[in-house]
């Protein structure tokens, strides 16, 4: 049994900036929810049964209590923002299971479905499809691996440390560091990636790090800055690492068996035909 838990928010941001406009038949945009349900449909006939897809039903999160800087919904093209909704009932329809996140983000979804997943010994691999590096955390050896769909690019435990620097554990602990500029955290000043990389390939988590630069004993430039300002933004650099950490223990569903697809709902041709699209798996939507 392989699991495929793909990242529904990515997957529309992508398709709204690749895809031509399109409109159903009220006069909505659509061709972002048509390009991820046809890729899914792809996937299905590919032969992927169990699916489970993760939104940001909203922007914010939780994490916007914890940082003011954090990412927002503020510069998004409102019909992107519109095609959120739509995205959901469509793949409802289909038959796949969804999860509009509201207080959590999508991420902490792919999080909590995969360490769930993994728990499952019927389960032989979980692949998480997002090029997210914050996902990167949730690899773990060959079994629970991160898969780029769009450059077909396989990341399993070995690819992370050869990516990164750092093992799957120490990725929150690295982005607290060098910072995401796509969550809207900055990380710490001077704290670049192959230093970074250096330092926590040592020793692992920010409680690790040695206050005397003299004795880290890594290849680091300026080791002195760095530990100076790591040493006056230390209790920046762990909310930072609490904003990169994803949720795993979000309950999602009781058993895997609740996210094999059976087949599209009545609906779904409804839907479809709203879209003016066609319905069955492998065909194109629109």
């Amino acid at each position: 049994m392989e699991v495929h838990l793909i990242d529904g928010t990515y997957e529309l941001f992508r398709y709204y900036y690749a895809l031509p406009s399109a409109h159903d038949k009220n006069g909505r945009e659509v061709a972002a929810v048509r390009g991820v349900v046809t890729s899914i449909l792809g996937m299905i006939t590919a032969g992927a049964r169990y699916i489970g897809v993760a939104t940001d039903h909203v922007i914010e999160s939780f994490r916007n209590d914890l940082w003011p800087g954090y990412k927002t919904g503020e510069g998004i093209d409102p019909e992107l923002l519109a095609q959120f909704p739509l995205l959901e009932e469509a793949l409802q329809a289909l038959g796949v299971v969804v999860w509009p996140m509201i207080e959590f983000e999508a991420d902490d979804a792919l999080a909590s479905a995969a360490a769930a997943a993994a728990r499952d010994p019927r389960v032989e691999r979980v692949v998480i499809c997002t090029p997210d590096k914050d996902l990167a955390q949730c690899v773990s050896g060959t079994r629970v691996v991160q898969l780029h769909r769009r450059t077909r690019i396989t990341r399993d435990e070995a690819g992370v440390i050869a990516k990164f620097g750092v093992p799957p554990a120490s990725i929150p602990d690295y982005l607290a560091l060098v910072g995401d500029s796509a969550d809207g955290y900055p990380g710490l000043p001077g704290w670049g990636a192959k230093s970074s990389a250096a330092v926590l390939s040592r020793y692992g988590h920010l409680e690790g790090i040695p206050e005397d630069w003299r004795t880290w004993g890594v290849n680091a430039a300026n080791p002195a800055a760095l530990a100076q300002t790591f040493a006056e933004q230390r209790d920046r650099a762990f909310l930072f690492r609490d904003l990169a950490t994803l949720r795993a223990d979000i309950l999602l569903f009781e058993t895997v068996d609740a996210l094999r697809w059976e087949g599209p709902s009545p609906a779904f041709a409804e839907l479809a035909a709203r879209f003016g699209a066609t319905t069955a798996p492998g065909e194109t939507m629109g």
